[in-house]
């Protein structure tokens, strides 16, 4: 049912709202109880000094009555359907639902951003949980507080006779492991109070990294600018000291300036400009930029993720890709599977540190050394998105003999408009086993947090 044809549904509603019968109002707006009720099934279309008088009479704006819900509201409602696909939702019926319960649609709407808080809450808590060793270091030192007040009571318990110089002594042990245990529980709950109000508060070398990069939007003009390589240098301890307050540990310092010089170097083999030309002439296709620069995939990669969506949207006007500001994804990892390098997108989260997806395809090409994989991921959360992931997998040394090859895997993500089910086939993948809501996954390590909800 379309919009205009809604206003009686809204007035009925309203009327219903303040308690007002069908006569009542059919009498102050001067028409009969049989048309107005006709008006409120919608059997009737109502407009100019009717629509006014009414208005006046239920004392509503009449664009209430004649607009009904909001288009944000209506977005929202629609939203939270599309992450329900296995319900039989009537998404035709939105505006109906809204106009006539107003109330209702505002609450599913609050519900639904109060879920979606919670979700990235659980995933940041549970990412640090994992990996903080901060947060390791303090549960250690509660179990040791628990394990020291747990052997000291049995002695008391099970011993029966004990001198009274032995029972003070015990007693105040007991008491300075308790004042330990509680003051660990209290800088722990502290610590993840802080976590929770404010997510990007540094903490550990790994987020420093990223809150520098992010920072900087994964692009530095001034190093794009360098005229040698002692300039490029000077650049690179510049912003490294200018970012004192995020660059804290001497471990970000160091791997920040890694990565800069390692940016320096891929500049010097691919400018920006001949990048933006080369996506200009055959579009978002690394490997053919590849072979036409003479530069290895992984580097086009690098670059690639470099540029931000308002410099690639130009030039990719009718490619598919649902570009954002933030431009394109990239992940690195080495041997290991280890996470090196890490730049997300809006809906394709990456873990921290190793423990993500198994089924991602940049695994695939490490099994597959110097061969590009592609391949478009689907990621179930309130609403399924699609990816288009690029993957290689290249040495970092020259092959010898009885020497392991050290490997490093590239995978480029690119955010999808729209797929076609008779173009592509998708492969279902997540972020990690603890946040991800996937079931009956060959490659889950462990369950879900999120499977039966919180």
């Amino acid at each position: 049912m379309s919009r205009d044809t809604l206003t009686g549904s809204r007035i009925r509603e309203r009327r219903l709202i303040q308690g007002m019968k069908q006569t009542d109002l059919a009498r102050r707006t001067e028409i009969s109880a049989s048309y107005l009720n006709l008006i409120e099934h919608n059997r009737r279309r109502i407009g100019g000094k009717l629509l006014l008088r009414i208005a006046a009479a239920l004392d509503v704006e009449p664009s209430a009555l004649s607009e009904g819900a909001e288009a944000a509201l209506l977005a929202s409602l629609r939203e939270v359907a599309a992450g329900y696909p296995d319900h039989a939702i009537e998404l035709d019926r939105t505006e109906d639902f809204a106009g006539r319960f107003p109330g209702w649609a505002g609450l599913i709407q609050g519900l639904a951003a109060r879920q979606s808080s919670l979700e990235q809450t659980v995933v940041s808590i549970s990412d640090r949980m994992t990996h903080d060793p901060q947060l390791a270091e303090a549960l250690h030192d509660m179990l040791g507080a628990v394990t020291a007040i747990r052997s000291t009571s049995s002695i008391l318990v099970e011993t029966d006779a004990i001198e009274t110089e032995w029972q003070d002594r015990f007693h105040r042990n007991i008491n300075e492991d308790a004042k330990r245990l509680t003051e660990s529980s209290q800088a722990l709950v502290s610590y993840l109070n802080s976590e929770v109000s404010e997510p990007q508060e540094v903490t550990t070398p790994q987020d420093e990294i990223e809150a520098f990069f992010m920072h900087h939007a994964y692009a530095f003009n001034d190093l794009e600018q360098a005229a040698d390589t002692q300039n490029a240098q000077d650049i690179i301890t510049t912003l490294i000291a200018e970012a004192a307050d995020i660059l804290v540990s001497t471990s970000a310092q160091a791997q920040v300036s890694m990565h800069l010089s390692r940016y320096w170097r891929d500049v010097q083999l691919l400018s920006s400009k001949a990048l933006l030309d080369e996506i200009s002439k055959v579009g978002l296709d690394p490997a053919h930029i590849a072979q036409t620069s003479g530069v290895d995939l992984g580097c086009v990669m690098r670059r690639l993720a470099s540029l931000s969506g308002n410099a690639l949207t130009p030039l990719l006007p009718d490619a598919g890709y649902a570009l954002s500001e933030e431009g394109l994804g990239l992940v690195v990892c080495d041997s290991s599977g280890t996470l090196t390098f890490r730049k997300p997108l809006s809906g394709f989260a990456l873990p921290r540190f190793g423990a993500a997806c198994p089924l991602w395809v940049l695994y695939q090409a490490l099994s597959h050394p110097m061969m590009a994989l592609r391949e478009v991921a689907e990621l179930k959360g309130r609403e399924i998105a699609h990816f288009e992931t690029l993957a290689i997998s290249t040495p970092l040394t020259s092959p010898q003999f009885d020497a392991v090859p050290l490997l490093e895997a590239h995978m480029l993500i690119l955010p999808l408009a729209s797929v076609s089910q008779n173009e592509m086939r998708t492969r279902p993948i997540g972020t990690s086993c603890r946040i991800c809501p996937r079931e009956n996954c060959q490659g889950r390590r462990e369950p879900s947090i999120l499977a039966g909800g919180l």
